[in-house]
């Protein structure tokens, strides 16, 4: 399976929610797409699709595919504690994902490509694995020349103010620096995705 890179306000529509950001077609056509998309009086789903619903939304969210994702479930599984909730915060310690939330892109997809290009290091060695698992104290920062891409600039300038919402990460804009201080608590998690529900279906 391919990642998808298809229109994502039709993924959007079909889960009811702007997974990718901010959307204006969303907003105007907040109903499942086809035909029959804004017939109030659809079939109710069963609990496995509800099931595979939110399953398919996270991974959509967080641009993972099916093995990487339940490589993660795996180990998530394995470790003591609330599987769902160590399953969302090995997808936040992502490196695309970390990319995304300092700021430094302006969307997850555009964060795996700096990450897969080559302009993201990780404690001063160049990383271009986007999957790449960050560890508490681990530094994100951009390559030297590519601190002068308008792709970075404009995100960074952008989204000053957002990065202060994630308080397991600081960012330095000057030095185009950012820590992965902590995983997050799943409260501080702004996705809304019902995590048990992953859990139920994987756990089958």
């Amino acid at each position: 399976m391919a990642r998808y890179t298809g229109p994502k306000t039709k993924k959007s529509r079909a889960f009811g929610e702007a997974i990718f950001g901010f959307s204006k077609a969303f907003e105007k056509r907040k109903y499942p797409p086809g035909q029959h998309g804004n017939n109030r009086r659809r079939k109710q789903k069963s609990d496995y699709a509800l099931q595979l619903m939110e399953k398919q939304k996270a991974k959509y969210t967080y641009g993972v595919l099916e093995r990487p994702f339940r490589n993660l479930f795996v180990k998530a599984s394995a470790k003591s504690g609330v599987t769902g909730e160590i399953l969302l915060q090995y997808l936040e310690a992502r490196l695309d994902n970390t990319v995304y939330r300092l700021g430094i892109a302006p969307t997850r997809r555009a964060a795996r490509q700096l990450v897969s290009h080559r302009h993201i290091c990780v404690n001063g060695v160049l990383t271009n694995i986007p999957s790449y698992q960050l560890r508490p104290g681990d530094i994100v920062q951009v390559k030297g020349k590519s601190r002068n891409l308008s792709v970075v600039k404009d995100s960074v300038a952008a989204r000053a103010s957002d990065v202060r919402k994630f308080g397991w990460l600081e960012f330095n804009s000057d030095k185009m620096e950012g820590v992965f201080l902590a995983y997050p608590e799943r409260d501080n998690i702004p996705e809304k995705i019902n995590e048990q529900l992953i859990v139920e279906l994987y756990s089958k």
